[in-house]
């Protein structure tokens, strides 16, 4: 597999990652062994970034990536962590919490689930907003001292929130949620980006399942999967990008491809700077996803399958009202 740098002073890995999150309930529930056995196929293939966060199934997610990593090099995998995010014991959602001492506390707990000694790309979830991201970053870049983190990351950040960031510590990428649907990086976020050296690792560049070609529009979403709360997914909704999927199908098939293999390519033919996350949680759907790294498109591909998904004609946000809040990103 191809490989790519995140940012200028970032580590170099696969030019698509795998996101954990579905294989620890994020998306209803979810088979352990068929997500290990998910995370093997994706390192024997070559993909070496691995996204978690500790939160994802209150630290199950890591020790399920603990378990995926047994027998295998610890130097040859990229492990991406998120923290900050408060949940509690039933899944509700409490806030966030970036604070310093909150860093620290959290990635030791990280760093005993998964076993190691350091993380390859700490960074918090969400921006705390009664916590100046210097501080954060301050407190990360102590761990980088210690030699406990890697590279600095961040998620789901504006342009200006980037800037102070990147004056207290070099940052290897923003993660943030990048797809033919969620286009507003473009306009000031992916620009300030390039400008600082950081490179992203698009999250969500299926929509969720939406873009994969094989949502059925009956089907019935479990109370923890995210999607039964997501607009985009509701009613109406649901059927306006629906449509957007079926002409994204009629442009994949002209390519001799799969609406989620285009969209996957789309994403990763944004730039070199762009590393995709897919979040495959099962062996079929990664194999679908892989076939994208081969998927080699042109300038006029690229603007036929733009045309085919407009960036203004996707219905609903990409989160409730209450999560867009917490986007210093879509501030």
């Amino acid at each position: 597999m191809d490989k790519r740098t995140l940012g200028t002073t970032g580590p170099q890995v696969s030019s698509i990652g795998l996101g954990l999150m579905g294989m620890s309930g994020m998306y209803g529930p979810a088979d352990e062994q068929e997500g290990v056995a998910t995370v093997h196929s994706a390192l024997d293939a070559g993909i070496t970034l691995l996204d978690t966060g500790d939160f994802y199934g209150m630290g199950h997610n890591e020790l399920l990536l603990h378990d995926a990593l047994k027998g295998r090099r610890r130097e040859d995998v990229v492990i991406s962590v998120k923290f900050g995010a408060q949940r509690d014991y039933d899944g509700n959602w409490l806030g966030y919490d970036a604070s310093p001492a909150a860093v620290k506390t959290a990635l030791a707990y990280t760093l005993r689930r998964l076993r190691t000694d350091y993380v390859d790309v700490y960074r918090p979830a969400r921006l705390d907003r009664g916590v100046p991201i210097e501080e954060t970053v301050g407190a990360i870049k102590d761990m980088v001292d210690a030699g406990h983190v890697r590279h600095i990351g961040l998620s789901e950040v504006g342009a200006e929130t980037l800037r102070k960031a990147a004056a207290v510590h070099p940052i290897a990428d923003l993660q943030i949620e990048y797809s033919l649907l969620s286009r507003g990086i473009e306009a000031e976020i992916l620009p300030t980006a390039r400008e600082l050296g950081i490179g992203i690792t698009a999250y969500g560049v299926l929509s969720r399942g939406l873009l994969s070609g094989s949502w059925d529009p009956s089907r019935a979403l479990s109370q923890g999967d995210f999607r039964a709360h997501s607009p985009r997914f509701q009613g109406e909704n649901l059927q306006q990008n629906l449509t957007l999927v079926d002409a994204l199908r009629k442009v994949a098939a002209e390519r001799g491809a799969t609406p989620a293999q285009v969209a996957i390519a789309w994403v990763a033919g944004q730039g070199e700077d762009i590393v995709p996350l897919v979040g495959a949680r099962t062996r079929e759907r990664l194999t679908e996803a892989l076939a994208a790294a081969d998927l080699k498109l042109s300038s006029a591909d690229l603007a036929a399958i733009a045309e085919a998904v407009p960036a203004d004609a996707v219905a609903g946000d990409r989160y409730p009202a209450h999560s867009m809040r917490d986007l210093d990103s879509e501030r």
